[in-house]
């Protein structure tokens, strides 16, 4: 197995008042040429967006977006036609495809939301754009893992134009999580939201990630209440 340790302390940060971001690998002026991307994995911003503000519309294409608001809610409006809310629980996917436009704003006039910005790029290029989103809520166990996105549709996740996963749960101090990586030849991104875990020879705290590949699993131990995100992508 080979790993790549992300700590938080070095991610890159922008601070624009309204919008404070971290960025785990090369976005906008931040570059690191040993950031530019985990596999598949292009983008994962941490954004705080204060209250009453947001992104106004702008365009994408060939990319596979994921929005997963941790705290707060995000208003969505895009140029297929889609409008809504995505909350705190929910997952919204969009495949850009041959382009888009689209904008995003906190919901709330007061309260900043904490949302993940996460984009992968695409298994076919071009295709039509399309939008989805779910309410896994009712889904969560703890102490378990939850699928949220996936390129198989047998799994009933999100489907997205990647053969990749996204699995995320809330785990108990002292557990041990056996997670199998989904396909040959790829990789697993551990992110962890909250708490502390402990995977090989490797300690990862909050907001602390590690990429991990050329192995068929990965067993993880948590060392406090932890929140993980996991996402499971093909190497390139």
């Amino acid at each position: 197995m080979k790993s790549i340790f992300y700590p938080a302390n070095e991610r890159g940060t922008s601070d624009h008042g309204w919008l404070k971001a971290n960025f785990s690998f090369s976005f906008a002026n931040y570059y690191d040429p040993k950031k530019v991307h985990f596999g598949a994995l292009r983008v994962l911003n941490d954004d705080i967006i204060a209250g009453g503000t947001g992104f106004g519309t702008h365009p994408h294409d060939n990319m596979e977006i994921i929005t997963i608001p941790l705290k707060g809610a995000v208003e969505h409006k895009d140029s297929m036609g889609n409008a809504g809310v995505i909350t705190a629980g929910e997952v919204q996917v969009m495949s850009a495809g041959t382009g888009i436009e689209h904008s995003e704003y906190n919901h709330s006039a007061t309260e900043a939301v904490n949302a993940l910005q996460i984009w992968l790029f695409p298994k076919h290029r071009n295709i039509e754009p399309r939008y989805d989103q779910r309410n896994f809520t009712d889904s969560f166990k703890l102490n378990e893992l939850t699928t949220l996105v996936s390129g198989d549709k047998t799994t009933g996740a999100l489907w997205i134009n990647q053969d990749a996963t996204f699995s995320i749960g809330e785990f108990e101090a002292g557990k041990t999580i056996n997670y199998e990586i989904k396909n040959p030849g790829n990789g697993a991104y551990l992110f962890v939201l909250e708490g502390v875990v402990k995977t090989g020879d490797n300690i990862l705290n909050k907001r602390d990630a590690l990429g991990v590949y050329d192995t068929s699993s990965i067993t993880i131990d948590t060392q406090a209440n932890t929140r993980l995100l996991i996402i499971d992508v093909p190497m390139l």
